[in-house]
């Protein structure tokens, strides 16, 4: 009898072993649906080199970011661009970068948004984009006990017209993909879409940057924790 409660015991061990390890690895399964609102959330902070001097800078707390970088960001996220009254901005830049954002917009104005003392609103300042795109593509997703660990491939679509070759008369014509290095690294037919980029972009892997960014899941929303950059 004893024989067979030690047996019932072992298996018994084994048994809720198994259920827990099989747990813990469901629980590192990253869905679809989380792949979907990771890649959407660093859509909404990935800038433009030109007006950032980086698309998307590294940081060690997203009080440390640059502050064009920010206060760009919060730009692009806005619905409107004209009599933007402060608390909108502060509170928009709360919405994007979390509860332990504590960066406070100069009551004066800055290069991002002037303000205007008779009405006492801003007006987001223009600017003026290139003809590259500066991109990220998903290559590697963890969670962690924040949120997210999350590895981006950066590289740049190249629309110059000096550096396009037209191949007929219609409007087909060669998309140059760079590092951001700005070293070319393959080249693309617009007619071909844009899979084909992802394509020569993983094909080419190495040639890129990679970026780590580290994002709290807090609320169901995501925050960046921090940036970091390496070239392998």
């Amino acid at each position: 009898m004893k024989k067979l409660i030690a047996i019932i015991c072992v298996l018994l061990a084994i048994f809720i072993g198994m259920y827990i390890y099989q747990r813990q690895e469901k629980e590192k399964i990253v869905t679809a649906e989380e792949v979907s609102n990771i890649e959407q959330y660093i859509s909404k902070i990935y800038m433009w080199k030109e007006v950032t001097q980086e698309a998307l800078p590294t940081f060690d707390s997203i009080n440390n970011a640059p502050e064009t970088w920010i206060w760009e960001v919060v730009k692009k996220n806005l619905d409107i661009y004209e009599e933007i009254l402060y608390d909108e901005i502060q509170e928009k830049a709360k919405e994007i970068f979390g509860k332990d954002f504590s960066k406070k917009f100069p009551e004066e104005g800055n290069d991002n948004f002037l303000y205007n003392p008779g009405q006492k609103t801003y007006q987001a300042t223009s600017i003026e984009l290139d003809s590259n795109n500066d991109a990220f593509l998903l290559n590697n997703i963890e969670k962690t006990k924040e949120g997210y660990k999350v590895e981006i491939i950066e590289y740049i679509e190249d629309y110059s017209e000096e550096n396009n070759t037209e191949t007929n008369e219609e409007t087909e014509f060669m998309i140059h993909i760079k590092n951001t290095q700005e070293e070319e690294i393959a080249n693309v037919k617009n007619t071909e879409g844009k899979d084909k980029i992802i394509e020569q972009v993983k094909a080419n892997i190495d040639k890129f940057e990679k970026t780590t960014i580290n994002l709290k899941l807090e609320e169901n929303k995501l925050f960046p924790i921090s940036c970091i950059r390496s070239k392998e």
